[in-house]
């Protein structure tokens, strides 16, 4: 070879190496949601919503035990792991909603948040199957009962539902949206969906914005079986919503079909999301959960049965959804925990068992 010749092809494979194109990096795997184990008093938890206040995990529910000692039981935990019963939120039903909901026998699913200073929970009051319902405002400084500032201060109602409105106000969340303005979105069976807007500093409704708000309702069948005597036909389950806020869009978590039934208990976790907190939401297929909507979040196996009232929490170190399913042996309601991974702008949870 001659000596031009050879420069040349130094250098042509020099610039072939210099221009090659680089190696394909190996993309990573979406992070798989996980399963937590729980130990203790966790059977019973139906409709938990959970938080952390200093070193505590609390988780507040519905009762469903036999005789207690009050309303909207609460069980904690230091490691998300081992639970323990801690009380209750109130000592019994008060007064006033004695007297406006005779019917009532318990108090339901509480949503707990914090926010301005203080912990708000709202919770409902009613009779099962029925929409003559009400939602609740209770506040609190601290959730350490050994605080000398613990005291829930009774707020009173919020919003009620009477027999001949088309929702029922039962299943309340609270959502700040990116703004800081707060709504409050609720519903179970009739029409589905609801919420209206709050004043922040009250917690009650606005008072400037008095719209109902629709945002997620089931799908009419073409021939819909006749409901259960005394009960809204089956083809309306629809309850439980809960909203969280990630990127760009806000997503609403909600049960479908029918809890509280034991083994044959048929919930089941669903979501949709949209760009504005008011909606429309829509599923992955991009149909609108007014229309019937929406995207399969957690669903029964084999050791498990109806996932849902479910809530979840926003956190730094990953997000979690707590939930209550039914043991398929017994029937009986149970706490359940799992990460809340997101993918492709989706979330995905798993039920211990799967």
């Amino acid at each position: 070879m001659k000596t031009g010749t050879a420069v040349l092809f130094v250098l042509i494979t020099t610039l072939a190496g210099t221009f090659s194109p680089p190696p394909v990096l190996a993309q990573r795997a979406p992070a798989l949601p996980q399963a937590i184990g729980v130990t203790g008093d966790v059977e019973g938890t139906h409709d938990p919503s959970i938080i952390k206040g200093g070193g505590t995990w609390y988780v507040f529910g519905t009762a469903t035990d036999g005789p207690r000692d009050g309303e909207l039981p609460v069980r904690c935990s230091h490691d998300l792991h081992q639970w323990s019963r801690c009380g209750y939120v109130l000592p019994g039903i008060p007064l006033w909603i004695q007297r406006e909901s005779p019917e009532t026998k318990e108090l339901w699913a509480p949503d707990i948040s914090y926010f301005d200073g203080q912990y708000h929970l709202y919770y409902a009051f009613s009779a099962f199957g029925k929409n003559t319902s009400g939602i609740a405002l209770l506040t609190n400084k601290t959730l350490d009962p050994r605080d000398s500032q613990f005291h829930w201060v009774d707020q009173g109602l919020v919003l009620q539902s009477n027999l001949g409105d088309d929702f029922n106000a039962i299943d309340p969340n609270l959502v700040l949206d990116e703004s800081g303005q707060a709504w409050l979105a609720f519903g179970s069976f009739w029409s589905g969906i609801k919420m209206r807007k709050l004043d922040r500093k009250t917690g009650k409704l606005s008072p400037e914005d008095t719209r109902l708000y629709s945002l997620a309702s089931r799908e009419r069948p073409d021939s819909p079986a006749p409901p259960p005597p005394g009960l809204p036909p089956n083809w309306q389950a629809i309850e439980a919503p809960f909203i969280v806020q990630h990127g760009d869009y806000y997503y609403l978590f909600v049960s479908f079909d029918l809890c509280c039934r034991g083994t044959k208990s048929t919930y089941k976790t669903m979501v949709g999301r949209s760009r504005s907190v008011i909606g429309p939401y829509l599923d992955k297929n991009g149909k609108a959960m007014m229309e019937g909507g929406g995207s399969p979040l957690l669903a029964s196996n084999s050791r498990w049965l109806g996932p849902g009232g479910e809530s979840i929490l926003r956190r730094k170190e990953g997000d979690l959804i707590v939930f209550h399913a039914y043991d398929a042996a017994t029937g009986r309601p149970s706490l359940q925990l799992s990460t809340l991974t997101w993918d492709g702008g989706w979330p995905s949870a798993t039920l211990s068992g799967n």
